[in-house]
């Protein structure tokens, strides 16, 4: 969406991301490296790119081979496990090889502004580590925040005294080029994102927790933030820049952040193995659904995720698209591409 709104079509970007999709795709906790597919291809001798062929290998998952398969951008692997250190060298090693005319760092929420001790602070690992090596590398890195506040850990109002100027707002034409993406990707930041640039306005319940998520004028906005001032800001960002293992950054974590969510993953990964998940069945699924809704529009609730609905059914997330499908299917006024609508009761 960024590409196609700031750059057009005239270069495709490289984006260099994590394989980190969470439980709800891959079992596996925290973060995929390189040994963890197949068909990756050398971009420099320590990148990676991930085309539309590549794997993971069993029982890992990962959206990045669809990604690559469906949207015209290169794919290259972020790997954490060498920690601050290791992002940075992948870093400088694009940078030479490529020789960008540009190079974004873009968050979407805006938790890599998060100084750390934030009570509702949730996943501060990735974007603190991103952070870090971004402010090592001898290159000028734009940082920009999408959606303040959509992820539902800082709100906007946490966030308005950090963030620079509005450089663009998203609007329906800009989501077009990844409409067909968001049917099945299960990103609730980037969805909200989206579904607020074509005009949805209220509140979405988010995760597992029900996290509520407002849906405003401000969040189809994307803002630019001084980067230095960004480091210093986010105390996890500097403690983590000499770490050369993800072990390292994860034990600075716990000490400044009070946990880890990699932990939290193992956690729920553990949990998730002694239960049994629901059978997916309209007959059963759409009372069910039903019920929530009611006590959602009691909470003030007009939206939510196909994300959030697989787990308050207590279905297994390979029963996503099929329950995604099976709603459509069943009350197809409620798809506001890509959340669900929670109607006002009649």
């Amino acid at each position: 969406m960024l590409d196609a709104a700031l750059y057009g079509d005239e270069d495709q970007a490289v984006i260099l991301t994590y394989a980190w999709d969470r439980l709800l795709i891959d079992p596996l906790p925290g973060p995929r490296g390189t040994d963890d597919f197949t068909g990756l291809e050398p971009l420099t001798p320590i990148v990676w790119k991930v085309p539309a062929e590549a794997r993971p290998i069993a029982p890992a998952g990962s959206t990045l081979p669809r990604l690559a398969a469906e949207l015209p951008h290169t794919f290259a692997l972020i790997d954490p496990r060498h920690g601050a250190e290791g992002v940075t060298g992948q870093l400088e090693d694009l940078v030479t090889h490529l020789e960008p005319t540009s190079i974004d760092l873009l968050d979407v929420g805006g938790d890599v502004l998060a100084r750390g001790d934030e009570p509702t602070l949730k996943s501060p690992l990735a974007d603190s580590l991103t952070l870090a090596a971004c402010g090592q590398v001898n290159a000028p890195i734009r940082l920009l925040i999408a959606g303040p506040g959509l992820d539902g850990e800082l709100s906007h109002e946490d966030l308005r005294g950090t963030l620079g100027p509005v450089v663009h707002t998203f609007k329906a034409k800009d989501t077009e080029p990844v409409s067909s993406v968001l049917d099945w990707h299960p990103s609730e930041a980037t969805g909200m994102l989206a579904a607020t640039a074509r005009g949805v306005r209220g509140t979405c319940e988010i995760r597992d927790a029900g996290l509520p998520v407002p849906l405003t004028d401000e969040s189809p906005k994307v803002h630019k933030v001084d980067l230095d001032e960004a480091l210093s800001r986010n105390e996890l960002a500097r403690a983590i820049m000499s770490t050369t293992t993800l072990d390292q950054v994860e034990d600075l974590s716990r000490e400044i952040c009070g946990f880890s969510e990699i932990d939290y993953e193992r956690n729920k990964a553990l949990w998730l193995k002694e239960q049994r998940p629901a059978k997916l069945d309209a007959g059963s699924v759409l009372p069910q659904l039903t019920q929530f809704e009611a006590e959602a529009r009691s909470r003030g609730v007009t939206h939510t995720t196909f994300r959030h609905l697989t787990e308050i059914l207590n279905l297994d997330g390979s029963q996503r698209d099929d329950l995604r499908r099976l709603l459509i299917n069943s009350r197809p006024d409620q798809y506001t591409a890509p959340l669900w609508h929670i109607p006002i009761a009649t």
